[in-house]
Formats: C-alpha cells, structure tokens, sequence
C-alpha cells in the first residue's frame, strides 16, 4: 500500500467524469487499498479516484467513529436506485477543499448498488451519516465537488481561502 497525493481545489482533473470499471482486479484492489491507507492518514471518512487522480468510479468510505474498529467499505461503479423526496441538511467537508466547511442538502434515504471489494454486486439502502457520504462522494464521480452545491458567492469565497492557505503552507 501506498500514500497518495489527494488533488486539491481548483486542480481541474477534479471536474472530469469519472469512467465505468469493467472488472474488479488486483489492479483495482491495490488501488482501493492506497486509497484507503491516503484516507486514513489525511484523516477522513470517504475518497473517490479521481481525487487521487484516476479517473474511474471507485470509492473507499469508513464511517467507524473514533475509538470504533475500523469499517472499510469499497464502491465500484456506484449507482443511486432510488432517493427519497425527503432532504435533510449535513455539514459537509472535503479532503480537495480542506478546512472548508458548509451544509448540504441532500437526499435523507437512498438505495444503491455496487460492487464491492470482491466484485460482488450489492444493493442496499443509505441512510443518515452513510447516505450523505455516498451522495458526496459519488459526486465526485461525476466532476461534482460539495461547494458547487453552494452559492455562486460562497464557491468562490472556498476556492479562494483554499489557493490562500496552499501558498501559506
């Protein structure tokens, strides 16, 4: 396993679209165990490929609380079923707009399928903390990042405090 380095806002690798995968691999699952372990160390609780600069619709996610064994959970080629009418607002952040913090509303409930780490094909449903982050991270996915979601105003005002704090570091 390997760190990564996770792409960070505005790097325009971040608004492409992510490719299908045709089969999950050693390939792929030395790719989703890097990008757990980058996870892990950044620290956060989901990361798409695309931050990680491969272009293709794999997700890692772990929503163990602290103190909480660990919980893995790998997505390829996530798709939403079905997302309730029902929104409900969450904080979100993200590890390529770091120390950027903002509500979202989001789909309350969602059902979807995917494969997992054995490429076994899963269907389940999504709710609260689980439901948000594969909302946000299957954003991603498709060249989406959680600030588009805000106003115009406040996308730039987050663009804009990232590319200051990256020349201060």
């Amino acid at each position: 396993m390997a760190l990564r380095e996770i792409l960070i806002v505005p790097d325009p690798v971040l608004k492409k679209v992510s490719a299908r995968v045709d089969v999950v691999d050693d390939e792929l699952r030395a790719l989703m165990d890097d990008m757990l372990e980058t996870m892990y160390a950044a620290p956060g609780i989901g990361l798409a490929a695309i931050q990680v600069g491969v272009p293709k619709r794999v997700i890692v996610m772990d929503l163990a609380r602290e103190g909480e064994e660990a919980a893995p959970q790998y997505f390829v080629n996530p798709e939403i079923l079905w997302a309730s009418e029902e929104t409900a607002p969450y904080e979100e952040g993200c590890l390529s707009v770091p120390e950027i913090y903002d509500e979202v509303e989001r789909p309350a409930q969602v059902k979807l399928r995917y494969m997992n780490y054995a490429g076994d094909t899963i269907e389940e449903d999504a709710e609260g903390l689980y439901a948000v982050c594969i909302q946000h991270e299957m954003d991603h996915l498709d060249g989406v990042l959680f600030i588009d979601h805000l106003s115009r105003l406040k996308r730039e005002q987050a663009v804009k405090k990232v590319k200051k704090q990256a020349k201060a570091a």
